[in-house]
């Protein structure tokens, strides 16, 4: 029998009540009754025999003993007891015997069931007293019985309908499970995650473990009808029960990945075309190119001095393409250690290796997945990951490191290098082909000293950038600093120009920008302030103006060339005579 409500059962105790009572009325003859502690009477049947101006709240003092002693009580001469002489519910009713049996569930006295009769003899008492009081204590035993059924049952009703409504208001995704598979409850959550948008009534499941562990959960592979699933949750066995046999418990996989991305993102410079300053023609027509291959799912390759922009130039493909609303995830191969960047690409699952988190970790590649995946640096990764990357872009999917589980991609792929990759292909440390995979759509960068329009309209920026920020007034420049910032090569680029406003901000007096608040480095980039009578070696001539002729031209294979013009040398030669110098240093 399926119990739905409390109410049916209480009912259901009242009709088994009235079975057993009814049936030992018939038994003896008498009067027979089912009292609570309180004297409210139950059930009832046969003759009342109670005194007409008592309440059904007395308890008679029979009951009261039967309460005290918790053992059954039985009188045989009503007048001669004072139980029933002298009792306010029984003492002008002319009673000969009483039987009065207590109701005991767990240790406990419920009630009392009690039986009268007027006289014991065999006209008016069907069967023997004395088997007519084991009799009423067996019946005692089975209204006991039955009390306990039925009060274990509303608990147990009650424990799942509170268990229900507690499945039900989860924010974690629950659905819970019968023996044959079916899904019994399923709340909300579980099915907004798993794109549910039909009515569930008994479907069936398929629930099956990957073997991965992340963040302290199991991977589970979850299918109900066609759909199928991927969560990271924990199976729960319900015990003792008949509708319920499984729960399992499951996490929100897109509120994992956002707190991990909120918690790991390094993303600053997110911008969109209106944050790339600049009038010149070749920053009209990078903006130009953005446009145009924003909505592609081409992989990109972004070029260009330290300083440009490189990762803004990311973020305004990704904010312009059908991507935007997904995640921008970077991860810069040159800042990571080359024995954590496989791990921090890829993820890894409980036990991978000695030292990773034993939770396991998502990786940036997965993190990414339906968004955008920019790498920087890419020239600083190791050989070995290139071909691990290669076959990313090749067959769309990754694992785990210590997973043999295989999770579909699609994510873009934006990379980014201030190294001459095909120098570094000559040299064997780049993968050939991983470059002209990533190469698909080439963005170069000039430098900013080849883009002497956009200087000006860059510095106004940052003066009146910082000039907010700090809380301070801007009032003008002095026509010299212009000259002057035009002038120099900055080869740091954009990034230099930008500390170099944010120095001069910090410096100005009375909102006035003069050649006082230049750096030095800017004001006289080239003095070495040399005594008069010290003798600069050639060697040290020499790469000074190496140095020069880089930092105007850039260190890329077109400004080199450049270089090497402009030095009146031969390309190999100047290759030869920059070997081994630390060209950073020297900067």
């Amino acid at each position: 029998m399926k119990f739905t409500s409390l109410k049916d059962l209480t009912a259901i105790l009242k009709k088994e009540a009235d079975r057993y009572v009814s049936m030992l009325a018939d038994i003896g003859g008498g009067y027979v009754e089912l009292v609570d502690l309180k004297g409210r009477i139950i059930s009832k049947a046969g003759k009342l025999v109670r005194n007409s101006d008592s309440k059904d709240q007395d308890l008679p003092l029979a009951y009261k003993d039967v309460i005290k002693s918790k053992s059954q009580v039985i009188i045989k001469n009503g007048q001669a007891n004072k139980l029933l002489s002298q009792c306010p519910v029984f003492k002008a009713s002319n009673i000969q015997g009483l039987i009065a049996t207590p109701i005991i569930v767990d240790g406990k006295v419920l009630g009392i069931l009690g039986t009268t009769i007027k006289e014991i003899n065999k006209e008016s008492l069907a069967i023997d007293f004395d088997l007519y009081t084991v009799i009423a204590r067996q019946t005692a035993g089975f209204i006991s019985i039955s009390y306990k059924n039925i009060k274990d049952r509303e608990e147990h009703l009650s424990t799942l309908d509170i268990f229900e409504i507690v499945v039900r208001n989860m924010e974690e995704g629950a659905i819970v499970i019968d023996d044959q598979n079916r899904i019994q409850i399923i709340n909300k959550s579980a099915k907004a995650q798993l794109g549910i948008d039909w009515i569930i009534d008994q479907d069936s499941i398929a629930i099956t473990k990957t073997g991965d562990k992340l963040a302290d959960s199991e991977e589970f592979k979850i299918k109900i009808a066609n759909l199928e699933s991927t969560v990271f949750g924990t199976i729960f066995q319900v015990p003792d029960n008949h509708n319920y046999n499984s729960i399992i418990l499951f996490k929100d996989i897109q509120a994992m990945k956002s707190s991990i991305y909120e918690a790991t993102s390094t993303t600053i410079n997110v911008a969109d075309l209106d944050k790339i300053i600049g009038r010149s023609k070749e920053t009209k027509k990078l903006k130009e190119d953005i446009v145009k291959v924003a909505p592609s799912i081409s992989t990109v390759l972004v070029t260009g001095e330290s300083g440009t922009g490189k990762e803004m130039v990311a973020t305004a493909i990704w904010k312009n393409s059908d991507r935007k609303n997904e995640r921008f995830v970077a991860i810069n191969c040159a800042a990571i250690p080359e024995a954590l960047l496989e791990s921090e690409l890829f993820g890894y699952v409980k036990g991978a290796f000695t030292s990773a988190d034993p939770r396991g970790r998502m990786g940036k590649f997965e993190l990414a997945n339906k968004g955008v995946i920019f790498l920087d640096e890419i020239g600083d990764m190791p050989l070995y990951l290139q071909s691990k990357i290669l076959r990313v872009i090749q067959e769309k999917k990754i694992s785990r490191i210590g997973s043999n589980q295989v999770i579909p991609l699609d994510v873009r792929i934006i990379a980014a290098t201030n190294q001459d990759l095909r120098e570094m292909i000559k040299q064997n440390t780049f993968r050939e082909d991983l470059y002209y995979r990533l190469n698909v759509i080439p963005i170069e960068i000039s430098p900013l000293r080849q883009r002497p329009d956009d200087i000006k309209e860059l510095f106004y920026y940052y003066i009146k950038h910082y000039s907010n920020l700090f809380g301070k007034t801007f009032t003008k420049v002095d026509k010299d600093v212009i000259e002057k910032i035009i002038a120099y090569p900055w080869p740091g680029n954009v990034r230099e120009l930008e500390n170099a406003c944010e120095y001069m901000v910090n410096m100005m007096e009375f909102g006035q920008i003069t050649l006082k608040t230049l750096p030095r480095s800017i004001y006289n980039p080239y003095n070495l302030l040399l005594k008069e009578d010290q003798i600069t070696p050639l060697e040290k001539l020499e790469q000074k103006e190496i140095l020069k002729a880089l930092n105007i031209f850039g260190t890329n294979t077109r400004g080199k060339e450049e270089a090497a013009k402009a030095l009146g040398i031969g390309i190999a030669t100047l290759y030869r005579k920059i070997q081994g110098l630390d060209l950073d240093e020297l900067k």
